[in-house]
Parts: structure tokens; C-alpha cells; sequence
């Protein structure tokens, strides 16, 4: 048996004219969390949905799970779980009926233990009798992560799963996928948070069809080469208006009260910060962070594309 949850080549996709992925490889190992990152219509969809088995390419080759994305897409799907960007459970159903509705669908054998079971490792047995719709946000996502869980899939796609959850139920809700990894199970997430990419073991970025970047966080931040510098004082945006008219300079942003620079050129970024930035402003190195390596990345990418 393979030690890699998805292994696929060269996968390229067209939706008419239109080359929505192009020559997308990319290997995942078993119990990973891999992030899915990029802008809408990047790709992000299209590439998880072919690597499962759930989306024929148009050409490449490829495994998940040890099958043929080609020839055994259907006994693909029986071992992984999906879970869609919108809440597509029973509204008008509890909890549990609709969990007792999907146990069926799978043809799941001694379907009342697994749904207990399932409720009680979610934390949902005390509000298996509420109804659907009537759930919040994030209990619509923990009922929604356990109907993907009844099969015991070995692999999770989630599809943006925490779009409209608040901080706390996202922060658990990922305590619940790092438990699940440590338990085996590979899970594919597509996202657009920074803060998320940041909790998987390896991410991928997405662009136009092309996958930019991926592995880890610190491996894609290095490879970028940048250096960021972080300035303190008054006016900073006056200064940054100036500091965006230098080429050297890459990109610019505030956080906080503070002003963040980045450039390819550490030397050439100091010369122009020493001339232009006097005594009154406080300048120090600081790390170059994931959004300021993908800001790099896709304003990169564009320029090629122009």
C-alpha cells in the first residue's frame, strides 16, 4: 500500500474554450491536511473534484486512495467524504433523522450505532432532536462534518467549510480536523482564509488553472525570497505613497498601526528607506509572512499573464 493518500500527474481540465486547470500534479500523504488556496475561479474546485475521482480529467494520470481516478471512480467515492460550501442537509429534519436518512443511502450496517456514535464524537448528542434549519452556523457545520464522517470515509474534501462560522466554532471545528488526521485520515480543504492555510500540514496555491506554490508554510515563504521591513511613526501614509512610486518596492500594507514593506532587493529596499523615511520613523526586519509570500505570488503571476 501506497503512503500517499492522492498521487496525480499532469491533470488538465477544459469547460469549453475554457482551460480551468492546467497540468495540476501534486502528491498528499496519508493523514495530511492539505489547503486549498486561491481567488474564485481559480481552480480550487475543479482540482480537488479530479483528484477524488469525482470529476473525469481531460488528460493526465493518477491515484487516490490506490485507484485509478480514471477507471475506479466509483469505488472512490464510497471511501471518501464531501462536504459542500452550502449547508445541503434536510431542513426540516432533526439532526439525527437526517443523519438516520444518510446511514441509509450508504447502506450502512447497524446504522443506529454509527449515528450514535458519530453524535457523541462531534458533540451533538445533546441537540440531536433540534432541527435542521433552525441550527446556527456552526452547528449546521459540525452536522454537516458528521453526515460525511457516518461511512468512515479515509479521505474529507471540504469546500470552504467555515464560510459564515464565527471565530470560536471555526476554531473548534479545526481542533475536530487536526483529531481526525491524527486518526488517519487525509483531508483536502479549500479556503480563503490566511489564518486556516496556516493549520494545515501543507498548502496549495491556485491561480488561473496553475498551481503557483504548495508544501509547507515555511517552505513556500522561503522559496519566495522576500524581505519585509516594518515601519512605526506618523504619517505612514504619505510614506507609503512615496515608497510605491520605487520598483524595489513589491508590495505595501497596513496592519495595525504599523507599515509593512516587501521587496526582492533587501539592500536596494534599505537605500530607499534610508533617504526617503528620517529619524522619526522606527525600522525593523521582521518575518515575511504567508499573505505577503501569495500577495507576491499572484502579482507575479499576473504580470506573466499580461
Amino acid at each position: 500500500m501506497s503512503e500517499l493518500a492522492i498521487d496525480v500527474h499532469n491533470l488538465n481540465k477544459y469547460f469549453g474554450a475554457h482551460h480551468a486547470v492546467k497540468d495540476f500534479s501534486l502528491q498528499v500523504a496519508k493523514g495530511d491536511i492539505y489547503g486549498f488556496l486561491g481567488p474564485n475561479g481559480s481552480g480550487k474546485t475543479t482540482s480537488i473534484r479530479m483528484m477524488c475521482g469525482l470529476l473525469t480529467p481531460d488528460s493526465g494520470s493518477g491515484k487516490c486512495l490506490d485507484m485509478n481516478i480514471f477507471t475506479q471512480s466509483d469505488e472512490i467515492k464510497r471511501h471518501i467524504g464531501y462536504m459542500t460550501q452550502h449547508f445541503s442537509m434536510w431542513r426540516n429534519l432533526t439532526i439525527r433523522e437526517n443523519l438516520m436518512f444518510i446511514s441509509r443511502l450508504y447502506e450502512i450496517d447497524n446504522a443506529k450505532h454509527q449515528v450514535d456514535k458519530t453524535l457523541d464524537s462531534l458533540g451533538l448528542a445533546s441537540r440531536q432532536h433540534q432541527l435542521a434549519g433552525v441550527l446556527s452556523g456552526g452547528w449546521k457545520q459540525r452536522m454537516a462534518l458528521a453526515a460525511c464522517l457516518l461511512h468512515q470515509p479515509a479521505l474529507l474534501l471540504l469546500d470552504e467549510p467555515t464560510a459564515g462560522v464565527d471565530p470560536k466554532a471555526r476554531r473548534e471545528f479545526w481542533q475536530t480536523l487536526h483529531q481526525l488526521s491524527d486518526e488517519g485520515i487525509s483531508i483536502l480543504v479549500s479556503t480563503h482564509y490566511m489564518d486556516e492555510a496556516e493549520r494545515c500540514h501543507k498548502i496549495a496555491y491556485l491561480s488561473y488553472g496553475n498551481l503557483l506554490a504548495n508544501g509547507t508554510i515555511q517552505d513556500i515563504i522561503r522559496a519566495q525570497n522576500l524581505t519585509t521591513m516594518q515601519i512605526r511613526g506618523r504619517r505612514l501614509s504619505d510614506l507609503e505613497r512615496q515608497l510605491r512610486a520605487f520598483p524595489v518596492v513589491e508590495q505595501t500594507v497596513f496592519f495595525g498601526n504599523a507599515l509593512y514593506v516587501t521587496s526582492k532587493d533587501a539592500g536596494q529596499l534599505s537605500d530607499v528607506l534610508k533617504n526617503l523615511a528620517s529619524s522619526d520613523y522606527e525600522i525593523n526586519q521582521v518575518e515575511t509572512n504567508l499573505e505577503d509570500a501569495f500577495t507576491w505570488l499572484m502579482k507575479n503571476n499576473n504580470e506573466k499573464d499580461s
